[in-house]
């Protein structure tokens, strides 16, 4: 299928409230929770990305501002939630396109990790690591060992360990680990 992955604009929002509605089956959850991260202040920008098959909204990504409490500073990091692919697109490598450019922007944006719950299975696939192996930890106890990963980028440094700590949003709407 013929898809383009571009920059989300306000206009695209209800149509992303659509995709998570229908990919996560929570009309409440996961969209709230990404109009809250747009919205939230914070100390990177929001990396919101959209696929497009036509004129239809099929999938969505967001990178996030979040923080690792490292040993010698506070770093700037992204939390790459939610990622959204329309249920009649799904296994079609979109979701894989959409991590990969989320990616490339934090890379650009010399964002040295990009951290996520889920499923090891799929994101070792895509060049996720267990975070624990880099000495990171999870914010959560409820968050299980294998599901806290991490994508190194070109900014990282070997000296990046401690504890990753969620933006307020997760927080504030109980999105911190897995249900």
């Amino acid at each position: 299928m013929d898809y383009e992955i571009r920059a989300e604009t306000a206009a695209d929002q209800a149509a992303v409230r659509a995709v998570h509605t229908l990919a996560f089956g929570d009309a409440e959850r996961v969209p709230a929770l990404a109009d809250a991260l747009r919205a939230a202040p914070a100390a990177l920008p929001v990396v919101s990305l959209v696929a497009t098959h036509g004129d239809l909204i099929v999938g969505h990504v967001l990178l996030s501002a979040c923080r690792l409490d490292a040993p010698v500073r506070l770093v700037d990091v992204y939390s790459l939630s939610p990622l959204g692919v329309h249920p009649d697109h799904q296994r079609h490598g979109l979701g894989t396109r959409l991590i990969a450019a989320a990616l490339a922007a934090a890379d650009e944006a010399r964002v040295p990790l990009v951290f996520l719950e889920g499923d090891p299975g799929y994101y070792v696939r895509q060049g996720f690591v267990r975070a624990g192996g880099l000495d990171l930890r999870s914010p959560s106890l409820r968050i299980p060992d294998p599901a806290f990963q991490v994508y190194p980028l070109a900014a990282y440094e070997p000296w990046m360990t401690g504890t990753f700590v969620y933006s307020e949003p997760f927080w504030a709407m109980d999105c911190v680990g897995l249900r």
